[in-house]
């Protein structure tokens, strides 16, 4: 498995927030975990508010943990209540069940880690966060035509949606 590095990290993070500025978001934090849950950066903007880095590292933790993003952790929570508990109680790091957490993937589809952002709507952190792995020249599970995602097990979620947009 290849690592991700720490400018990789630094990098994908600061790419989410060019795109965050671009949508006109509200202040976001984001850290990368690695393939094994463990911090390689976080960043939190001017204005985002207090407990972000917990619930950015929930959602990374949360897609690491079930090989998916956390919005579909989160159905999953809803759709099977005890085996999420479960899975929360055995976890060696917090699960968040909310989205914006998204799976890194490199050129062959392996993952190499995660992201977590937070601070606006649901979509919107999923939207900057997509938009910084791509930036960066890694994948996110979106990246993946249906073929290659059945063959790598990848549950793709529906497209996404600024709900802001009326």
């Amino acid at each position: 498995m290849r690592g991700i590095s720490m400018d990789q990290s630094l990098s994908i993070i600061l790419k989410t927030f060019e795109k965050a500025e671009e949508m006109k978001a509200h202040a976001l934090a984001a850290i990368v975990l690695d393939a094994g849950g463990r911090v390689k950066a976080f960043l939190k903007q001017d204005g985002a508010s207090l407990m972000r880095f917990e619930i950015a590292r929930g959602k990374a933790f949360a897609a690491l943990a079930m090989h998916r993003s956390s919005r579909q952790v989160l159905q999953k929570a809803r759709e099977k209540p005890p085996f999420m508990d479960t899975l929360r109680d055995m976890a060696d790091s917090p699960i968040f069940l909310e989205a914006g957490g998204q799976l890194i993937r490199d050129e062959f589809g392996e993952i190499i880690g995660a992201i977590g952002v937070t601070g606006d709507v649901n979509e919107v952190d999923d939207i900057c966060a997509i938009a910084g792995i791509k930036a960066t020249g890694f994948m996110s599970d979106s990246c993946f035509d249906e073929k290659r995602a059945a063959e790598l097990n990848i549950k793709v979620d529906p497209p996404l949606v600024d709900p802001r947009k009326k």
